[in-house]
This record gives structure tokens, C-alpha cells and sequence, in this order.
């Protein structure tokens, strides 16, 4: 078998480099905690709670719509609370119209990605947490970028609150499309649990009713991670029913060491024992997410280990997601014949574990995560 790569990776970085803070924003405030904001900008408390209805229950940032606050102070009380914080640099749509990606330009001219992807019956959006990545992944485009930034909980929320805007606007106009955002995955660019602490807050944002958040199901939110082990035990202690979703992409820490660069700190073993203590907390079966990587990681035997090493830990707390690469320009890393991820797929439900192919999207719009960003600034 052939070495998995023989070409230099980018270091490991879990902290992101000290840069210029954003904006502060509504949605990077707790509810509780509004009452500063008031408190700063002189008016009532009421004023800031009219301003996170418009934003958070009628999807509404537009100043001049917010029409019960006071025509003199309406740009000052808005504007204060709803600085922008994403501009539009690039939109393209594939799959026929289902998936829609954004690159988008930060304050600081940080790029970041959203990916809107339509179903039968829900609606998903893909949302980054960092500007870059730092866990060096080489089949990934944005780890081979390196870490830019932490996102604020806000830059995270806005993504999800743009993506909604649009499709109530749509839905307003034509009186057709779902008109609302139904699934929020943290699975773009970023290590979501690298950028807790806002992550968590963003999560907050998303799952709480209006006034105080945007009123996503919890249990449509998936929150992905390569195995940082300790912030998957706090986020099981958050009380928030989200979905787990481990990138494992190796049952081996042989291979795990090199496709995962983080698994040198937390061994296969022990990532696999924190996603089965989060089942437990949360009683939110976990999601195995396994990149299928041609004669690097689809072998036979490796769908058997992989069956071996969930169902020592017992049954029904996890579900496997195979994915077939979507490879990025110039990599040699590419997706498993068809014939190789079927066995991959019968060895593992033959074994009793649960298992569902991924449907890939975006592959005619650069759709892995990080790929417009790169051509964007190659450009």
C-alpha cells in the first residue's frame, strides 16, 4: 500500500493568531446580558429587544424597515447592534439550483464559506467557524490553508440569518421554497470546537426562540469535529441536544496519524470513548463521518476494524457517514471506485452498524469546503 502522503503538512495550530476583533453584534450578546447594550446606547431595554425581534424573529436587518423604533435614532440603534459583518464576494449556484455556495469577505478581508443545500423537505446550511483551519488535514483544502482566524459567534449566526433572509425573501416573493433555514451543520471551514467558546455561544444563538435566537431545532444543528477530546466532554455537559459528528476517516492510529494530524495528541481509542460519553450525556446518537480516499483508507479490512472498533463500545450510539472525496484541483488525493465503497458499505451493515453514504454536492461549483476561498485569493 502506498505511503498516505509524502508531502509536507502545515503545523498542527489549535489557537488562532491574535487579529482585530469584529464588530460587536446583537447575536454575539446573551440575552441576559442585553440590558448593557441598552445601557450603552442610552435607551430603553425594550429598544434592543424590538431590534433582536426584527433580526432574529422577522429576519429583518434593515434599519429603515424597523419602523417602531424612533425615526432619529433608528440608523444609531440599529446600526449599533446590527454592525455588518459579511459581504457577499462570490455566489454560485450547482446541482440545478439546490446548492447555493457563498465566499464571503470579513471585516478584516478574512474569507470565509457557506454552502445552502436543498432537499426533499429540509433545507441544510453548511457554516464555517474559522477563517482557515489548523488541524492540517492533507486532503482538505482549508487545513491546507492554514488558521486565519476565530470567527465571532455573530459571524457565525449572520451566515445562518443570510442564508434565512434569502430564503423567506424567495419564499415572499414566489410563494414557493421551503422559507426557512431546517438544519445548520458546522462542517465548513474550521474545527468548531478549536473556536469553543463562540461556537458554542453561535449554537445558542440558533437554537433559541425570537426574540433570543433564531428558533432552529437543536436537534437539526450538527456540530463536527476531528477529536478534541476534552471540548467534546464540555460540549456534552452544555445541555444542548445537537448532533455530534466525528471525522475519523481512519479506525487505525497508524493512518489516523497521518490523515489527521490532531490524532498524535488523542488516539482513535479516545476519541471514540468521548463520542460514546456524549450518546451518553446526550442521548443523540453520533455521527462517524469517514472521507473515502482511493487505496489510502477503503480497504475491506478497514471497514471491518472500523465495524470492530464501534461495536466494542456497544450498539445503537453511533451511525457511520462514508463520503466520497470531493477532491480538490491539483490533489492527488481523489474518491474510491464505486465498487470498493459498496464493499465498504456492506461490510460495515453487515456487521450491524448503521450506515448511510453521504450525498455529496457541489462538485461542479468547487464545493469542498475551503476550495473558493483558495481560488478567491489565488486569484
Amino acid at each position: 500500500m502506498p505511503a498516505p502522503t509524502t508531502t509536507p503538512r502545515p503545523a498542527l495550530t489549535l489557537a488562532s493568531p491574535r487579529r482585530a476583533k469584529p464588530p460587536r453584534h446583537l447575536a454575539d450578546v446573551a440575552p441576559a446580558e442585553r440590558a448593557g447594550l441598552a445601557a450603552e446606547l442610552g435607551v430603553p431595554g425594550f429598544r434592543v429587544k424590538q431590534v433582536a425581534q426584527h433580526y432574529f424573529g422577522r429576519l429583518q436587518a434593515d434599519p429603515a424597515a424597523m419602523t417602531d423604533l424612533p425615526a432619529a435614532d433608528r440608523e444609531r440603534i440599529a446600526g449599533a447592534l446590527l454592525p455588518p459583518l459579511l459581504t457577499p464576494v462570490t455566489v454560485l449556484e450547482g446541482d440545478g439550483g439546490e446548492t447555493v455556495k457563498t465566499l464571503w469577505r470579513l471585516f478584516d478581508g478574512a474569507r470565509i464559506e457557506s454552502v445552502l443545500m436543498r432537499y426533499p423537505g429540509r433545507v441544510t446550511l453548511c457554516v464555517s467557524s474559522q477563517a482557515g483551519c489548523g488541524m492540517a488535514c492533507p486532503f482538505c483544502a482549508t487545513g491546507q490553508g492554514g488558521l486565519k482566524r476565530n470567527l465571532s459567534a455573530a459571524e457565525i449566526v449572520e451566515q445562518v440569518a443570510s442564508a434565512a433572509r434569502s430564503l423567506a425573501a424567495e419564499h415572499s416573493a414566489t410563494g414557493t421554497g421551503p422559507g426557512r433555514v431546517s438544519n445548520v451543520v458546522f462542517m465548513g471551514m474550521g474545527e468548531a470546537l478549536a473556536n469553543y467558546r463562540a461556537s458554542v455561544a453561535a449554537v445558542r444563538r440558533l437554537v433559541e426562540p425570537a426574540p433570543d435566537g433564531l428558533g432552529i431545532s437543536a436537534r437539526g444543528v450538527t456540530v463536527s469535529t476531528v477529536g478534541l477530546v476534552p471540548r467534546v466532554d464540555e460540549l456534552a455537559a452544555e445541555g444542548l441536544p445537537v448532533t455530534l459528528a466525528l471525522s475519523l476517516h481512519a479506525p487505525d492510529d497508524a493512518l489516523r496519524d497521518e490523515l489527521v494530524p490532531l490524532n498524535s495528541r488523542y488516539r482513535v481509542a479516545e476519541v471514540l470513548d468521548a463520542s460514546r460519553r456524549y450518546f451518553e450525556a446526550t442521548g443523540r446518537r453520533v455521527s462517524i463521518e469517514y472521507a473515502l480516499i482511493r487505496d489510502v483508507n477503503d480497504h475491506a479490512w478497514r471497514a471491518d476494524l472500523l465495524a470492530e472498533q464501534l461495536l466494542a463500545r456497544g450498539s445503537g450510539w453511533v451511525h457511520v457517514n462514508p463520503i466520497p472525496l470531493n477532491p480538490t484541483p491539483g490533489s492527488r488525493w481523489t474518491a474510491s471506485e464505486p465498487a470498493v465503497e459498496a464493499e465498504f458499505v456492506r461490510r460495515l451493515r453487515e456487521a450491524g452498524v448503521p450506515t448511510t453514504v453521504r450525498d455529496t454536492r457541489g462538485r461542479d461549483i468547487d464545493g469542498a469546503c475551503g476550495q473558493l476561498a483558495a481560488l478567491d485569493v489565488a486569484g
